[in-house]
């Protein structure tokens, strides 16, 4: 199987565009169209659905897909027990559009002769899982448990307490808001349909709604940011919670509104994880320059679970 056409395919997985995956493997968005035909046509199935939006992953693609990634780490194995020592840094950050991206994109603003190599788990367990396997190097992640309950070689350190956002729609009743307090948010509808049973964000949002008297709702499929961007645009009722660092781009149009929470600040507790036999001078490097970040700390009133602490 040709390993280029695997790795185009993950990248435009993970980017949901043909356009943006041919930024990030340096091709022509021509090439990853004839690399994912070629793929298809090896497999016998489609694996993406274009759309107005880029491209979505069929069943089978989804089917595919964690195969992929898995033939894609054995071939970095194999290439890394030849040349030890100058292998990337695997780093988890769970989301591309997420606050741990923008912390890994500063690590390699400061330091851009190292070589990464960014992957998104789902979970914590499959963060911890890859970790203890050695899939990966690190990942950022909330960790919901004392660090002496990790598992055995498994160390963490909170690196990043990123604020929360309401995000709402011009027609909401707190849009004009310059900030709000967290209980003023009762009895507003806030909706989530990212919320997964069992995560460590629905232990965050769990805690959330639990001390401030909040309502929060994951009714309804996920299918992706851009959809739940378009129905808090539309709505006077509905509002969403987004990570003060969260990339997020709408048209103009939509006149959606970022407000910060205050008194207390909502943050929410990244941490790093790691195995503490791991060698590798980059991820020395790496929780260096997420400690000396972290050294400058917050001066106004935060909330996390006390689970966090």
């Amino acid at each position: 199987m040709d390993l280029d056409a695997v790795r185009t395919f993950v990248a435009a997985a993970d980017t949901g565009r043909f356009q943006d995956a041919a930024a990030i493997l340096s091709i022509t968005q021509q090439a990853v169209s004839k690399r994912i035909a070629a793929l298809e046509k090896r497999l016998g199935v489609r694996l993406f659905t274009r759309t107005a939006r880029g491209a979505r992953l069929t069943i089978d693609g989804q089917a595919f897909l964690p195969h992929a990634r898995a033939l894609l780490q054995a071939e970095e194995r194999a290439v890394a027990s030849v040349r030890p020592g100058r292998r990337a840094l695997r780093v988890d950050v769970i989301g591309r559009r997420l606050a741990p991206a923008v912390l890994l994109r500063g690590f390699h603003r400061a330091h851009p002769d190292t070589d990464l190599d960014v992957v998104t788990l789902f979970d914590a367990d499959a963060a911890v899982a890859a970790l203890r396997a050695g899939t990966i190097d690190a990942s950022f992640r909330v960790v919901t448990v004392p660090a002496r309950q990790l598992p055995d070689g498994i160390e963490a350190a909170r690196v990043y307490d990123e604020p929360l956002q309401l995000l709402t729609g011009p027609a909401h009743a707190l849009a004009a808001a310059r900030a709000v307090t967290p209980t003023r948010l009762a009895g507003h509808r806030i909706w989530m349909p990212g919320i997964v049973e069992g995560t460590e964000w629905a232990a965050y949002y769990a805690a959330l709604a639990a001390e401030f008297a909040l309502t929060i709702e994951a009714t309804g499929p996920d299918f992706g940011t851009d959809p739940l961007v378009d129905t808090i645009a539309d709505s006077a009722v509905l509002a969403t919670f987004v990570g003060a660092d969260t990339r997020l781009v709408w048209p103009a149009d939509q006149d959606l509104r970022r407000i910060p929470l205050r008194d207390p600040a909502p943050v929410y507790p990244h941490s790093l994880l790691w195995r503490a036999d791991n060698p590798h001078p980059t991820l020395v490097a790496l929780r260096a320059h997420l400690a000396a970040a972290r050294a400058d700390g917050r001066e106004e009133e935060t909330w996390t679970p006390a689970w966090a602490w």
